[in-house]
């Protein structure tokens, strides 16, 4: 079944090092990999945090090669086991899935192989796990360790809190002698504590990787006009790039894939209000094609592991600075530059603490999601680096620009609107909180239709000529963000009222500053570079890339899996150059293990020969 046995007289971090070459095809462990598979082997406990991108998943495959018994990994959906046990099996695992999608006889296979001691991994779902005839089974079963993927989903204090993960602390006392893991891409302090609590993981090492992805080219920019025709603008302006964009709702989503394919763009809505067998359909038609953009909603964000994204876009605002981390996270997993765009506005963040107010949860809990709300904007709208505001949002200190973010590029400048706001402020009380946003720019503008007697009267009206209409929306959105004004729903027409009452008066007594953002003329935009630059090919080497991307694209079509779960672009760029001549320098190219070499080698060196061989046949890459 593993390599236990033929391992057993290496040290245990040179038995992995070895999995990792023979199976996966790498030389070394990336960041924080070896010490917490150290930790596994060693037979003890561990959380993990590693960013998007960061490898989690060997953290866990590779004890669970080496150590006796089965690997269990937890994992919150069908679509995410599905693609981690496909790329497994490529790569020569004995790897399987138990999930609604299996029929009872494939289930029944499983459960023989299990009983076997044929199978090294087991994905389920937090739901089947806690059934008590699965964990009846389980108990029965010698097991090797137990993963628990995106462990954040057991903290109430995290972004995607799912109450059937709350049962998973139940696994230290039925599996007491077993090794757990709990592993995610996005936890702060406080729900890494709270994943500790629930999941009985007291006394366990924690390793907390940097929340840096140099990758990733960050820009947000507030909502103007209609939503879809800026979406429509922005992709369009990313030809031929496979991308995922985000909508709030499914109908959102359904309205935003119409508004693309209408400019020409092959994109698909994904959501959960889709049958089953549609959204499967889909979400195999995008992992396996280049350039195709997934319109969804976040029922769509933690199954996709496709490596060549190269956009995510925010049609509406995440939820929390952590699920835009995971989000804008599905992008540029292949290492190459990608972007994240989001837009946003004030609408946004009313619609958003609404939803919080009317939850039937604890009031600490409603505080504590209104603050993760607020960091949330005061990100998107601020005038510091993204990316080194997300990281000291998730702890680290001593956090460098990151030089590529729109505002980093862009020099955004600021200007003291602290006395611009004071006027905002007090026509908003002057005209208690009766009008929306537009009215109130009349009234500071002194440009009320018809207006009355008594509002010309007050002291505010047209007191606010010195900024234009423009100006004093962004203003007033800003004043919103940092809930100096607040919105009352009003049935869809919302109204504007002063917001907490001790920040206005610091407002108004000087004790408080508002800096408003001003463009510098000529303002800088995101850099993009052209897919494949990350992986650099020389012209003549081009030709051989794109063959072997084709004979992957037939071989993946073939088996009815991703492309990527064969081999990685990067992996192909590395092939193109080094164009190795034999079995034996192509087994020491990056990200081709023995299973892969065994499976895919001679195809591989049929194409590579048609351009003729590297030499010597054993060139190094």
């Amino acid at each position: 079944m593993s390599l236990a046995v033929a391992e057993a007289e290496l040290q245990p971090l040179d038995a992995a090092r070895e999995i990792l070459r023979r199976t996966f095809g790498h030389a070394e462990f990336r960041g924080l990999q070896a010490p917490v598979i150290a930790e596994l082997l060693a037979g003890r406990c561990a959380m993990a945090v590693l960013p998007t991108g960061g490898g989690k998943s060997v953290c866990y495959q590779i004890p669970s090669l080496l150590r006796p018994g089965l690997g269990l990994v937890v994992s919150p959906l069908i679509a995410l086991m599905a693609d981690q046990v496909a790329g497994l099996q490529q790569s020569g695992v004995a790897a399987a899935r138990l999930d609604s999608n299996i029929d009872p006889t494939e289930k029944a296979a499983v459960w023989r192989r299990i009983e076997a001691g044929e199978l090294d991994l087991l994905y389920v779902s937090p739901e089947g796990l806690m059934q008590p005839a699965m964990l009846e089974r389980l108990r029965r079963t010698p097991l090797a360790l137990i993963a628990i993927d995106e462990a954040h989903c057991v903290s109430q204090w995290g972004h995607d809190f799912r109450p059937d993960y709350r049962m998973l602390g139940r696994l230290a006392e039925l599996f007491p002698s077993v090794p757990r893991l709990a592993v995610t891409a996005t936890a702060d302090a406080r729900t890494r504590d709270d994943i500790r609590e629930q999941l009985q993981l007291d006394g366990a090492k924690e390793f907390v990787a940097s929340f840096a992805r140099p990758e990733l080219i960050l820009s947000a920019e507030r909502k103007r006009g209609s939503k879809e025709k800026r979406v429509t603008e922005l992709v369009t302006a990313r030809p031929n790039r496979s991308g995922v964009v985000y909508a709030g709702s499914r109908e959102g989503a359904e309205k935003l894939a119409a508004a693309l394919r209408a400019a020409g763009v092959p994109a698909l809505a994904y959501h959960a209000g889709l049958e089953r067998e549609l959204r499967n359909q889909r979400l195999e038609n995008f992992l396996e094609a280049d350039a195709d953009v997934m319109v969804a909603t976040i029922a769509f964000g933690m199954g996709v592991d496709k490596p060549d994204v190269r956009f995510v876009i925010h049609a509406d605002p995440p939820a929390t600075i952590e699920a835009y981390w995971q989000e804008i996270g599905r992008a540029g997993r292949d290492g190459d530059p990608a972007e994240g765009i989001t837009l946003y506005g004030a609408a946004d963040l009313a619609w958003a603490l609404r939803r919080i107010a009317e939850r039937d949860v604890d009031e600490a809990v409603k505080q504590a999601q209104v603050r993760k709300v607020r960091q949330l904007y005061a990100m998107l709208d601020g005038t510091g680096c993204r990316a080194a505001a997300v990281r000291r949002y998730f702890g680290e200190a001593d956090v460098e620009p990151c030089g590529q973010c729109d505002l980093c590029l862009g020099q955004v400048a600021t200007f003291d609107a602290t006395e611009a706001a004071q006027k905002a402020l007090s026509a908003a009380h002057r005209l208690g909180g009766r009008f929306g946003k537009g009215r109130l720019v009349e009234h500071l503008l002194g440009k009320t239709k018809d207006v009355s007697p008594q509002e010309a009267a007050l002291s505010t009206w047209g007191i606010g000529t010195e900024l234009p209409a423009a100006a004093w929306r962004d203003l007033i959105e800003q004043l919103l963000f940092e809930g100096l004004l607040r919105e009352d729903p009003n049935e869809g027409r919302p109204l504007v009222g002063p917001g907490e009452a001790e920040a206005v008066r610091q407002v108004f007594r000087g004790e408080r500053r508002i800096a408003m953002r001003r463009a510098v003329a000529g303002e800088a935009k995101p850099g993009r570079r052209k897919r494949g630059e990350g992986h650099p090919i020389a012209a003549s080497d081009r030709p051989v890339f794109e063959a072997l991307r084709a004979w992957r694209a037939g071989a993946a079509k073939a088996q009815h899996v991703p492309p990527y779960v064969i081999f990685h672009d990067a992996t192909l760029a590395e092939i193109a150059t080094a164009r190795p001549g034999s079995r034996a320098a192509l087994v020491r190219l990056s990200g081709v293990g023995e299973g892969k070499l065994a499976r895919y080698g001679a195809a591989v060196l049929e194409v590579v020969a048609r351009f003729g061989n590297a030499q010597p046949d054993d060139r190094p890459a």
